[in-house]
């Protein structure tokens, strides 16, 4: 049974922001983004305790590797991602689901550090963190070190997109770690386009699919929901049969929409709780997204949480990075 924790903020993952190209700065550094899910573990008198993004005990599902996490050196909260990669080394979310995750290889890339030994760390620059967690972690098959690039963000870029991965983050060098705060002292670059969803509903199957035709999304809006579109591909037989069971559950009376969205007539309405990821080519002018595919489950957030990923442009970056320089220093929001 997974528990759920009081996670304290100071234990609280940072956050990124969605930004709109890759660039080059002296000033920041550049590491692979994991297409995984975030899970920071907290080491204290040789016991691990896993955590979710959003609080969850998860030790259960992952022994083997809070098992590795035993031979850091000293007590330690650490921030990573869990990622379950493919024969050529490459993450993939659709992986770490459970029909998959035997066939896929597990690894925690652990790329920051809160705590050491009582001491709080936030405070020093990311770059001081980064190379006392690459002195404490374990030599161990299931436990890596998120290595960086200085500087060049365009080059590691147009290598991620080449290796087929999710895209690449950019940190501020100097930056502090702001417990349960989104900024732009860290930033996301994709390769392609991707967002969290939640299912609000399934529509009857069509021609020889089993099970249901679409699933219709949704995200939080002010105090309600957006339809966001309806996503029909990605699923394997055994993702349709594993999906009807939670969402047949979940049925609901109406829709949770003010206005009427596609396909109504032969859509059967759930209660808005199911997590999911999906990919897509681009927001189209109504808000929609166009050719969603549909990448799996996520149990590491709450429906409730799940607003439209914003994206800061590169002008407004440069802007704030100027405005920092000039301030010579960052805020301590944590």
């Amino acid at each position: 049974m997974t528990r759920t924790s009081s996670l304290p903020k100071r234990l609280q993952p940072m956050l990124a922001t969605l930004t709109d190209s890759p660039f080059d700065d002296a000033g920041w550094v550049f590491e692979d983004k994991y297409d995984g899910f975030r899970m920071v573990a907290k080491i204290e008198g040789g016991k691990v305790t896993l955590y979710s993004r959003n609080g969850k005990i998860i030790n259960h599902s992952y022994i083997e590797v809070a098992k590795a996490l035993e031979g850091v050196k000293g007590d330690a909260v650490i921030d990573g991602e869990l990622v379950a990669l493919d024969e050529n080394g490459v993450s993939h979310f659709q992986l770490l689901q459970n029909t998959l995750r035997h066939d896929a290889k597990l690894q925690y890339c652990a790329f920051d550090l809160m705590f050491h030994d009582e001491e709080d760390l936030r405070g020093l620059m990311l770059i001081e963190r980064k190379k006392r967690l690459k002195e404490i972690l374990p030599r161990h098959k299931l436990i890596a070190f998120s290595r960086h690039r200085k500087k060049d963000g365009t080059k590691f870029f147009d290598e991620a997109e080449r290796k087929g991965l999710e895209g690449i983050m950019a940190k501020r060098s100097d930056s502090k770690y702001l417990s349960g705060a989104r900024t732009d002292n860290w930033l996301k670059v994709k390769t392609s386009k991707r967002q969290e969803v939640v299912i609000v509903g399934f529509t009857a199957p069509k021609r020889t699919r089993p099970y249901f035709g679409a699933l219709a999304l949704a995200v939080r809006e002010q105090n309600g929901w957006r339809y966001i579109g309806h996503v029909g591909t990605g699923f394997s037989h055994t993702t349709l049969e594993q999906l009807y069971s939670k969402l047949i559950k979940l049925k609901a009376s109406k829709s949770p929409f003010s206005a009427k969205v596609k396909d109504e007539a032969v859509t059967t309405w759930v209660k808005p709780s199911l997590v999911a990821e999906v990919k897509f080519t681009e927001w189209t002018t109504k808000g929609e997204m166009r050719h969603p595919v549909y990448l799996g489950l996520r149990a590491d957030k709450r429906a409730e949480d799940v607003t439209r990923e914003r994206e800061i442009s590169r002008a407004t970056r440069q802007a704030r990075s100027a405005s920092n320089g000039a301030r010579g220093g960052f805020s301590d929001g944590g």
